[in-house]
């Protein structure tokens, strides 16, 4: 929870540190396919050691929750996550929208 933040209660009533009226955007980001994972593949290594070998690939990534005010806006959204939590020479970015 964000401390601060205010919102509306089933009821109608105003709630002091509710989400209810917060959208959330998570942004995932994840090397491209084409670029090494050295974290990713020690990951693999030790789950094969530990006799997890059904897992065949690990990459690794960040993952960021964003709690918008309003609706967001997802051309803003995406220039965001483009050009301050991604270099998108080397990773991806997936944005998912959600009101929970």
């Amino acid at each position: 929870m964000v401390g601060g933040v205010t919102g509306r209660g089933d009821d109608g009533e105003q709630r002091a540190g509710t989400l209810a009226d917060v959208s959330r955007v998570v942004v995932d980001v994840v090397l491209k396919p084409e670029i090494s994972d050295p974290q990713g593949q020690a990951v693999l290594g030790a789950l094969g050691r530990l006799g997890h070998d059904s897992i065949t690939g690990v990459r690794q990534g960040k993952h960021f929750v964003l709690e918008v005010d309003g609706t967001p806006d997802e051309a803003e959204l995406k220039q965001i996550a483009q050009t301050l939590l991604a270099n998108p020479v080397i990773e991806d970015v997936e944005l998912h929208l959600t009101t929970d």
